[in-house]
């Protein structure tokens, strides 16, 4: 299974080209989303995976969830691997949620889509958040502030089932910018929280499967 997430993060070709469609939650979804945010049941992972994404910077492999660097094409990122005692439900809010922190951060939603690959053996669908930094001035050096650049947040999906979350940063580099704040900087500003007490752990199979 690991190698065959290798394959899929190195962007392999579809057999048919498929187009971006704009991503959308039902009503019902949207009021759920709401309940767990809440319920604050992502604190049942947040932590976690910021620690094992510090494991992966030092190069040890810790026990429990799984995440790997990315350092492509000026972008900087993480990956999280999906762990089946999560629940594909509780992974797709997991994706929305690490959005809407970047959200709060000063930045706003430039689009959110959805496309579905069709492979020889496999259907493999990706669900992306795009978010850009709000246009405000540094007082300071009178240059755009873009905090951490561009930021993007995609859950890719193998035959309806999670893979993994993809969360990366792409800073600008033209003059008119600040310098970008660091990857580690905004991981730890989503991430970096408290363990989930006993009764949010609770909350995990209500929210498996939806």
């Amino acid at each position: 299974m690991h190698s065959f997430l290798k394959r899929l993060l190195s962007s392999p070709s579809a057999s048919a080209p498929a187009e971006w469609r704009p991503l959308r939650r039902t009503p019902a979804e949207q009021r759920k989303h709401v309940q767990w945010v809440n319920q604050q049941v992502y604190l049942n992972w947040a932590g976690p995976y910021f620690k094992a994404y510090h494991f992966s910077k030092t190069g040890i492999q810790g026990q429990g969830l799984r995440a790997q660097l990315l350092a492509e094409q000026g972008r900087q990122g993480a990956v999280f691997f999906y762990d089946p005692s999560i629940g594909p439900g509780n992974f797709r809010h997991f994706f929305d949620l690490i959005c809407e922190r970047v959200l709060t951060l000063g930045y706003h939603l430039s689009t959110s889509d959805q496309r579905i690959l069709h492979h020889e053996r496999y259907t493999e669908t990706i669900e992306k958040h795009f978010l850009k930094p709000l246009p405000h001035d540094c007082s300071i050096t009178g240059r755009c502030l873009q905090r951490f650049g561009t930021v993007t947040v995609d859950l890719v999906s193998v035959n309806d089932q999670p893979g993994f979350i993809r969360f990366t940063s792409n800073p600008y580099h033209d003059a008119i910018f600040t310098p970008p704040d660091s990857f580690d900087e905004l991981m730890a500003t989503v991430l970096d929280m408290p363990p989930a007490p006993p009764e949010v752990q609770a909350l995990i199979k209500k929210y498996y499967k939806g």
